[in-house]
């Protein structure tokens, strides 16, 4: 936070914070698109990844396989809750299959270009990629949205990153999966 500035809480809404107050080198570097009803699906979706797939599938997932082994058992911590990660798994693909429908629609999630949804959903689905825990093969929509999404040079430096104990699935980092 710069001197000065206000906390800004929250992924979605310090994503449009970038977009109102850093002007772009180009109208296609932006996350939002121009017109209100284009805003409004990229909202909606960028909600449905942070809200209901989070809730629904990488919360639980990061959860149980990650942040539980550094709790105390006061904190909630002890060894992974099998059911939750069980209904985590299931619930996994159901929001696949809504992915590649909508780029089976779309050439991205929310229209013709890459945008704060996409960002969203790839964030998500990157933390249970990492875990292993994607079914791939059920969605090669989904599964080619996600290769280009992981293909851009912005998203490759996140695919370096590893957990200390946690290695990577074989294809998290592989683009070509």
């Amino acid at each position: 936070m710069a001197d000065g500035q206000p906390a800004i809480p929250g992924a979605s809404i310090i994503a449009e914070y970038i977009e109102e107050t850093r002007p772009p080198s180009e109208a296609e570097d932006r996350l939002l698109p121009p017109i209100p009803a284009q805003r409004v699906e990229v909202r909606r979706l960028a909600h449905w990844f942070n809200d209901k797939f989070h809730a629904e599938v990488s919360g639980a997932l990061v959860t149980e396989r990650v942040f539980k082994r550094h709790m105390t058992k006061e904190q909630g911590g002890g060894p992974p809750d099998t059911e939750a990660m069980r209904a985590a798994r299931h619930n996994i693909r159901y929001h696949l299959s809504y992915i590649g429908w909508l780029v089976r629609t779309r050439d991205w999630l929310a229209g013709d270009r890459l945008s704060l949804a996409d960002l969203a959903a790839a964030a998500h689905v990157s933390a249970a990629d990492y875990l292993g825990d994607v079914p791939w093969k059920e969605d090669e929509a989904a599964k080619n949205w996600y290769a280009r999404v992981k293909s851009r040079p912005a998203f490759r430096a996140l695919l370096a990153d590893t957990l200390a104990g946690i290695p990577p699935a074989k294809s998290y980092a592989d683009l070509d999966f």
